[in-house]
């Protein structure tokens, strides 16, 4: 029921209430004034004008605060409700919107951590692959080297061995010689000293 209308309806029974409860008092009680108080003796005029007075006084008072003070006091109280309520539909949409902010927040956080966890992989992975290709290329540098250091040690101690060879056939050749007094054959003697460098391990 809208309020003006309840307004209505009281003020209404209000006065249909105050005129009932005076035509009571005029009523029943001048049966009862003789010999009882003369505050209850309503053949004085006075006391009826008190009467009406103070029923009109009611009324008044009863109309203004119906039609004057409630009705301000219910408007204050509507304007404080409608403001405390759009103050929590702000908050309500402030909060929102809060909420929204904060997930795009964690949802770009969590494309960013992907993302640099996909970037950190690649270039870890990229890293491995020039590290990998660097030591393929080291190892076979290192391999050709020794190589081809083997192949100068192996043709320095073929050298050495041809030489040795050479110096111990001359050597024996010329023990031989004076030993024997006459010349040593020559081949005879490089075989035999080929025979103990190999039966020594030194052969070429």
């Amino acid at each position: 029921m809208p309020m003006g209308v309840r307004r209505d309806r009281s003020g209404r029974a209000g006065l249909w209430g105050a005129a009932v409860t005076a035509g009571l008092v005029g009523v029943v009680l001048p049966a009862h004034a003789e010999g009882s108080m003369p505050q209850f003796d309503f053949r004085n005029p006075l006391l009826v004008a008190q009467i009406v007075w103070g029923t009109i006084i009611f009324v008044g008072m009863y109309v203004s605060f119906t039609r004057i003070g409630l009705p301000h006091v219910a408007a204050v109280l509507t304007a404080r409700e409608q403001t405390i309520g759009g103050d929590l539909e702000q908050a309500r949409i402030a909060k929102e919107k809060a909420d929204r902010a904060v997930a795009e927040l964690n949802e770009a956080r969590r494309v960013a951590y992907a993302e640099a966890q996909t970037a950190l992989s690649a270039a870890t992975q990229k890293a491995k692959d020039v590290a990998a290709v660097k030591a393929e290329e080291v190892n076979a540098k290192l391999d050709q080297q020794l190589a081809d250091s083997e192949k100068q040690i192996a043709a320095a101690r073929a050298d050495a061995m041809s030489a040795l060879r050479e110096a111990a056939a001359d050597t024996a050749e010329m023990l031989v010689g004076r030993l024997a007094g006459r010349p040593a054959d020559a081949h005879a003697v490089r075989v035999a000293v080929a025979d103990a460098l190999a039966a020594r391990g030194l052969a070429a």
